[in-house]
């Protein structure tokens, strides 16, 4: 058994790395620039569809809007990536989360951490509800199939983050590479052809969204300025994931600091420069797109054809540009999923990571630090799996949902951290001599201040127009986390400081008295090895308790016991209620308060069984006791083992060793209890 389930793990992990993988080869600019962009890249796909899909509640006139906001998005964008440049001259190693942590403190730094761990969550399940939209518009037949398609995705994600990267030729820099060219070669042909006067319309073109009761009166003063302020909040999406290069500086090649300031300028055009392009054509298309299709009425008034389906505004485009149904066509929508799978999987490496370093701080769980077989934090990558699949289910894979909650907690690390920065680099200025180099620190002070000012702003502008749209969960939720991991840093601190050496304690290290009590359960081998064992620790005092279930069993024992002649006292306890554990704690507790201040050691005799299956034919009342021991204050376990022929048979090949013990006697029959041959306990409970 413990074969096949070893075999099944490595066809789907894979076989163990060695920890020397872990020193890869840094990345090149072309290379990193496509792996550490995909996450703002894909942005592209869903952000212009949230700016519409907004416009949308004032109407056909509203849309008309679209291309200035989304330069209004991309101005912000850009704001941030010029201040991630400036973060990055003073923190290389750094990020969100140790800027803030350095300058502002702990609390800081753990609402920081937070929020990217929820921006992490949420960059999963929206890219994969996204890909799931694509993958439909691709392939018709998958309709009505998103939810099924986005949890597969984060499945897949996972097991793949699981088993680490692949070293196949097609690359995700590569694939990254040939979304951009498709996108771009769109734009390009999309503006070619509105000059010409040849752009054809969009599907949605001939129909039209019905306005919100809240907008029928018209779009003019007040409920204008709140439909553009929606609409800039919705497309702020675009901003996520511009942070990613400066959190991943020590994995480009040298000279770093240069490297990735070029890498997120570049990262920034472009996706600038593509989302202002597709907002244009959207615009000069038609591109109608909505919350809920049903909303929707023909140009004029009437209903909707029922064969209409809603396809995302990239797809729209593609098919309106490219030719509907076109390889071109085809070929752009199916990248714009791998794009969004290529993001999923740059969340499911930035996770884990954030979550190692938190805990190394000690802030989660232990457990996330561990690595797995194939060096990947592989704790982390489940709980992200885990938490990305409770979002996708809940909310059905509607992104246009999931992004409602989703900006927030984005900006309120950016803002954090710029006012992080801002700190720095006032402190930096004090110590810093000579008039060019102030000049140059007050510089970059006045970028980090002008960005911390406009990431504020939009954070505000986002929490005011989306808190009733879901915002105030995802505040809830980072408070609750940062609730949550304090305490658990609080917790780590109680344990180290009980742990501590202290004079006082010093001198009560080494207990006055030792008394030995060997748990008896049958007069065997395994019992007598655990006698030799504790006479071998010459204690001051020693004893065999017996746990009277059942007593013609206890009185066999008993006599077998008399008949060896043994030389040590034997006590039996009583258990009217047929219970193991708590007869022998009394027991122990009753020797304590006689002598507080001695050191109890309870041996147990158990065996090691052989494969598996054999262990499902043994109880486990020895774990159940030791389990109960080690909550008891001045009691130490010690397991004293019995090696079957068929564990060692089965484990190392190797022929039986000797023992001092004679296999003969009453007390040589069949043992019922033993510890697995992978090393955790069954039980000897079972009478002979």
């Amino acid at each position: 058994m413990a074969r096949v389930l070893d075999s099944m793990r490595r066809l789907l992990v894979g076989r163990p790395y060695d920890t020397e993988r872990l020193n890869r080869r840094p990345l090149g600019r072309f290379t990193a620039l496509p792996v550490f962009s995909a996450n703002a890249w894909s942005s592209i796909a869903y952000a212009p569809d949230e700016i519409l899909l907004t416009l949308a509640l004032g109407g056909t006139v509203a849309l008309a809007l679209g291309p200035e906001i989304g330069v209004a998005v991309v101005a912000v964008m850009l704001l941030i990536v010029v201040s991630y440049r400036v973060s990055i001259r003073a923190y290389p190693e750094g990020g969100d989360y140790a800027i803030s942590r350095a300058n502002l403190g702990p609390w800081a730094g753990l609402t920081v951490g937070a929020a990217m761990m929820l921006d992490f969550v949420f960059t999963v399940a929206v890219s994969m509800a996204a890909m799931a939209h694509y993958l439909t518009a691709a392939v018709p037949a998958l309709g009505g199939g998103e939810t099924a398609v986005a949890v597969a995705g984060v499945v897949v994600l996972a097991m793949a983050s699981i088993r680490g990267a692949g070293r196949g030729r097609v690359t995700p820099a590569a694939l990254a590479y040939v979304f951009l060219a498709l996108l771009f070669g769109m734009i390009v042909a999309g503006l070619v052809q509105d000059v010409t006067g040849t752009l054809g319309p969009a599907t949605s073109a001939g129909v039209e969204p019905v306005p919100d009761p809240a907008f029928s009166e018209g779009l003019s003063g007040l409920a204008l300025a709140v439909l553009v302020l929606r609409a800039f909040s919705s497309g702020s999406a675009l901003a996520t994931g511009v942070e990613v290069p400066a959190s991943n500086v020590g994995a480009m090649a040298k000279p770093r600091v240069r490297l990735a300031r070029s890498v997120m300028l570049a990262m920034g055009l472009t996706a600038g420069a593509s989302t202002i392009g597709v907002m244009y054509l959207a615009d000069r298309t038609g591109v109608v797109f909505v919350l809920d299709p049903a909303g929707l009425q023909a140009v004029g008034g009437g209903p909707v054809s029922e064969d209409y389906v809603q396809n995302p505004v990239l797809a729209q485009l593609a098919n309106a540009i490219l030719g509907h149904g076109g390889i071109l066509a085809g070929a752009l929508i199916l990248m714009v999923a791998v794009l969004l799978v290529l993001a999923g999987h740059s969340a499911f490496k930035s996770f884990p990571e954030l979550a190692s370093r938190l805990a190394a701080d000690g802030y989660l769980p232990r457990q996330l630090l561990t690595r797995g077989d194939r060096l990947g934090y592989t704790n982390g990558v489940v709980l992200l799996a885990l938490a990305a699949l409770a979002l996708v289910v809940v909310f059905q894979a509607q992104t246009a949902l999931l992004v409602q909650l989703y900006v927030i907690g984005v900006f309120l690390s950016f803002t954090v951290s710029q006012l992080g920065m801002v700190r720095h680099w006032s402190r930096h200025l004090a110590n810093t001599p000579g008039v060019r180099a102030r000049q140059a620190v007050r510089t970059r002070m006045l970028v980090n201040l002008v960005g911390l000012v406009v990431t504020a702003l939009v954070a505000m502008v986002v929490l005011v127009t989306r808190f009733g749209q879901g915002a105030w969960v995802a505040l809830l939720a980072i408070a609750a986390m940062v609730l949550v991991m304090s305490r658990i840093q609080g917790h780590y601190e109680a344990v180290a400081s009980e742990l501590d050496l202290t004079s006082t304690e010093d001198a009560r290290a080494l207990p006055s008295r030792v008394h030995a009590v060997i748990l008896v359960m049958s007069v065997q081998r395994p019992t007598l090895r655990a006698l030799a064992y504790a006479r071998a620790s010459r204690p001051s005092s020693m004893e065999a308790v017996v746990v009277d279930l059942d007593k013609p069993a206890t009185s066999k024992l008993m006599a077998a016991w008399d008949r060896l002649g043994l030389p040590v006292p034997i006590t039996v306890l009583a258990s009217p209620y047929r219970e193991m554990s708590e007869p022998l704690i009394r027991h122990l507790r009753a020797l304590r308060r006689t002598s507080p201040r001695d050191l109890v050691v309870v041996y147990i005799p158990e065996y090691v069984v052989g494969s598996g299956w054999q262990a499902l034919l043994h109880n486990r009342t020895t774990k159940r006791i030791k389990a109960r021991l080690h909550h008891e204050p001045g009691v130490m376990v010690a397991s004293v083992p019995w090696q079957l022929e068929t564990t060692r048979r089965g484990a190392a090949n190797s022929p039986r060793t000797g023992t001092s013990l004679p296999p003969t006697g009453p007390w040589t029959g069949p043992v019922e209890s033993g510890v697995q041959g992978n090393g955790s306990s069954a039980d000897q409970a079972d009478r002979p």
